[in-house]
């Protein structure tokens, strides 16, 4: 068998994104600092081709999906949207992708050829919302860039070939990213021809409607990826057989419609990383077509000969979606992680001389958690990038800027890393949002600022968590007199014990911002804000309350199983905020594979130096949590040898030991399987093998149990509230109506605010 081909540099970034947190200079990168104000190199401006943009920030592309009509022309939702990041002071706004394979590419059309992508291909119908959105960025400074995508290919949903009998394309025989049961075809070099010319008139229908630049998707495994790497392009004939001419055709097309003086920018991964991600793992049988990628050179090189075909500007990362937390880096990724992949293809280009076909020099944009105006100032003053691009920073706080600008960070609302608004709300059939910001998205229903209540009410909330804390907040903000009962000393409710491990730094930063929120409100809002203090219902019909809202959290769930009394047992919740009771134990075993089980072993086996092993009865670790996010923790599980036992039930406990009932069936999905997502739960695969049942009593080794069995709404405070009729209007928010994530309880709890 031959040796795997792995990169050195590729590798040491690689492996620096497992142990990066025992450095204390990188965990203080992600703070919410203003040591460096005034920011004056993040708001200094540069010219691209012919276009200035105001300041080196960068809105980056988030997957505009179901953000249109079903046309595809983008909708009202979409208008503002981004118009709310224009007036936040960004300087250049990039759309999500827009594809230009429709009749193409079969997994980008819904039933009756509808669409939930934003499109500029289909006809004059689409044009008029586009000038729309060109001009109302422009309202505000800010230039916009639409991105451009061939198309999908072998990441694209394969219902296709359910809905329309069509099967999935990509650049050769693939499996699909989902079902890899499902082939994707190879495109005929015809069909190729015509993805090269539909962008060729996109662009010039951009550059028509006022949209001052064009983008193209050419990173994470998309089509035009597929067609530009030899991982997944192995034709052996044909001019599409040289891996970089699909992508110059396209480029020297799109500069022939628009003219020597329009930006086209680039987007591109040094390297997919696949080969030092997985190592002697490529060899399976779903990847081992890909261990031939593009090496740092040959990807430098091809972006040497994009930039003479008419490339001005690219922004630079790592991954693809079989690693697909490093194209989408979760909160437990370093802040600033591929700010020495920016520098490599800067240094290239400033070595070699490489200037654009308007005679400048070609700028980079650093990417991957740069929210910290600290970090984004530095890595411009150092040289590292020339632009800073932000994403999901400015869907947590789109006047970031604004407020970096002014010097006022300790007020940008954190991003948290969860992805769960931003992303995985549209795969699993929304649209994005974001966890911590209930407007975003929502802007064309929301107003900036909160209308004064009309009839002022007294409002009593019980529970100083996210739900908590926003709703109190806001209803105070319009006028109502508010008062906020916390049983504990501090503001944040699950997220202390949630920001306890270092991977969760941004949480930390999202609590930070939730007490100065109380502060803030108690000082100018007359918030009366009362921690370590337990509340009753009597106490609360006493009170005279209009309004009475529970946002008391959860009750963690507890596992009566015979043995129960004789077994060292501690909830994840309780261990983290008291690391003491883990004592001398060795072994520990944590029950429940969710995310508090898996961050939780994680901070034991990396914090601790524990041996673990993760229990959980279902096929699946992790389920419903963002592709990204569980890929990082379950690599980073397996590599450290934590032991990951799905369809595995508690049967009992002994002293020393947890009892099991354990699937062996060979059916049982490898649980270390990082390469292919979970499927939402309404979409099945038929073609998935069947899960046979073979059991076999087990006992673990256990020195401590910690149980992370998920938990169940705290419902009885509001129960015995409605019973004794404590307000004429009593509400029940968060994880006490319903366990989930922080998304759900701040959108809960900001729409209640606003109808008090």
């Amino acid at each position: 068998m031959a040796t795997l081909q792995t990169d050195a540099r590729v590798q040491q970034w690689v492996d620096g994104y497992a142990r990066w947190f025992d450095d204390d200079r990188t965990l203080e990168k992600g703070r919410m600092t203003r040591n460096l104000y005034p920011y004056t190199a993040m708001f200094s401006p540069i010219t691209v081709n012919h276009t200035t943009l105001k300041n080196r920030l960068v809105m980056a592309p988030m997957g505009n999906i179901s953000m249109c009509e079903e046309t595809g022309r983008p909708n009202d939702k979409m208008i503002q949207y981004f118009i709310e990041r224009a007036k936040g002071g960004v300087g250049l706004i990039t759309s999500g992708l827009v594809p230009v394979s429709f009749g193409i590419d079969n997994s980008i059309i819904e039933l009756d050829k509808l669409s939930y992508f934003p499109r500029i291909d289909r006809s004059r119908t689409v044009f008029a919302a586009w000038r729309d959105l060109a001009a109302g960025i422009h309202a505000y400074g800010a230039k916009f860039f639409i991105q451009l995508t061939p198309g999908l290919g072998r990441v694209g949903n394969p219902q296709c070939l359910v809905n329309s009998l069509k099967f999935p394309v990509s650049a050769s025989m693939n499996p699909n990213f989902y079902m890899a049961q499902v082939p994707c075809l190879p495109l005929s070099g015809h069909k190729l021809k015509r993805i090269i010319k539909n962008a060729g008139q996109a662009a010039a229908d951009a550059h028509a409607a006022n949209i001052d630049g064009v983008y193209l998707h050419g990173h994470e495994g998309y089509l035009l990826e597929q067609l530009t790497n030899p991982a997944f392009n192995r034709r052996k004939l044909g001019h599409f057989a040289d891996w970089q001419a699909f992508g110059v055709d396209m480029v020297r097309e799109i500069r022939r419609r628009v003219g020597d003086r329009f930006p086209i920018m680039y987007r591109i991964d040094l390297s997919l990383a696949l080969n030092e991600t997985y190592g002697g793992r490529m060899d399976s049988r779903d990847l081992r077509k890909f261990k031939n990628g593009r090496t740092v050179e040959m990807t430098l090189r091809y972006m040497r000969s994009l930039v003479e075909a008419g490339v001005d500007l690219f922004d630079v990362d790592l991954g693809c979606y079989d690693n697909w937390w490093l194209p989408h880096p979760p909160g437990a990724m370093p802040p600033g992680c591929f700010l020495d992949v920016a520098k490599t293809a800067r240094e290239y280009f400033q070595k070699n001389n490489i200037r654009s076909n308007a005679g400048r020099e070609v700028p980079v944009v650093g990417v991957g958690k740069l929210g910290y105006p600290d970090l984004a100032e530095s890595a411009l003053r150092d040289g590292l990038c020339d632009m800073v691009m932000l994403g999901r920073p400015l869907l947590a706080d789109p006047q970031w800027p604004n407020k970096a600008y002014a010097g006022r960070v300790e007020d940008i609302l954190p991003c948290i890393g969860c992805q769960e608004g931003c992303l995985n709300e549209f795969v699993e059939g929304g649209h994005p949002q974001c966890a911590v910001n209930p407007r975003t998205a929502f802007e064309d229903q929301y107003p900036a600022v909160p209308p004064k209540a009309v009839c002022p009410k007294r409002v009593a909330v019980v529970g100083a968590g996210p739900a908590g804390v926003m709703l109190a907040v806001t209803a105070a903000g319009r006028g109502h007199a508010v008062t906020l009962y916390e049983k504990s000393g501090q503001v944040g409710g699950r997220l202390i014990p949630g920001g306890v491990p270092k991977i969760k730094y941004e949480i930390q930063n999202y609590r930070r911002w939730l007490e100065r929120q109380v502060e803030t409100a108690a000082r100018d809002c007359g918030l009366e804000f009362r921690p370590n203090a337990s509340v009753d219902a009597e106490s609360l019909r006493e009170g005279g309350y209009d309004v009475v809202v529970f946002a008391v959290g959860s009750a963690d769930s507890r596992l009566p199983l015979p043995g129960a009394e004789q077994a060292p047992i501690v909830q994840a919740t309780e261990l983290l905020v008291k690391p003491e009771l883990l004592g001398d134990a060795k072994n520990v075993v944590v029950v429940g594979a969710g995310v508090v089980g898996c961050e939780t072993a994680h901070w034991l086996r990396y914090e601790h130096n524990r041996e673990v092993t993760v229990v959980e009865m279902t096929p699946f670790i992790m389920n419903k949590v963002c592709t990204a996010n569980r890929g990082y923790l379950i690599h980073h599980l397996r590599a450290a040898g934590v032991k990951l036992l799905n369809c595995t039930r508690v049967t009992g406990f002994e002293k020393g030991g947890v009892k099991v009932m354990r699937n062996v069936s060979p059916t049982v999905p490898d649980p270390t399987i990082t390469w292919h997502p979970i499927l939402p739960e309404n979409v099945e695969n038929p073609l998935a093998p069947k899960l046979k049942v073979e059991e076999r009593e087990e006992t673990l080794p256990a020195d401590l149990v910690v149980i992370a069995a998920g938990g169940r709404p705290d419902e009885a405070a509001f129960f015995e509230a409605q019973r004794l009729h404590v307000a004429d209007r009593i509400y029940n928010i968060g994880d006490s109506f319903h366990v989930g994530k922080v998304h759900e309880a701040v959108r809960s709890a900001y729409a209640l605010a606003l109808s008090l």
